[in-house]
């Protein structure tokens, strides 16, 4: 259950980490809203997460969630255009969160 948590709260950094861009500086009131809750939501499900999964590791698993959606959603949504690098970089990031749930 705390994974899934985890998991639940690693998705929603990307909710609030696009949310942030989407404010313009906090000068657009719903992007604001949706980067004030789902931050809230996002960090409350991280700190449950640490009451049983280890401090690293379910930090490691939860940015790397939220840095993989964030990529995701600015490709499509055209904000950011995908290299070669890119998609290697993006790979290994997901591996290694995959890699931290196998081996905890």
């Amino acid at each position: 259950m705390y994974w899934v948590i985890l998991v639940v709260s690693g998705m929603l950094e990307a909710v609030w980490a696009s949310a942030l861009s989407a404010s313009n500086g906090f000068r657009r009131l719903w992007p604001s809203v949706l980067f004030v809750v789902s931050v809230v939501a996002s960090m409350g499900g991280l700190a449950i997460a640490m009451s049983a999964i280890p401090t690293g590791t379910a930090y490691a698993v939860w940015v790397g969630i939220g840095a993989t959606l964030t990529v995701v959603w600015a490709l499509v949504t055209k904000k950011e255009r995908l290299t070669a690098g890119g998609i290697c970089f993006l790979a290994l990031l997901v591996v290694s969160v995959i890699g931290l749930k196998v081996v905890s």
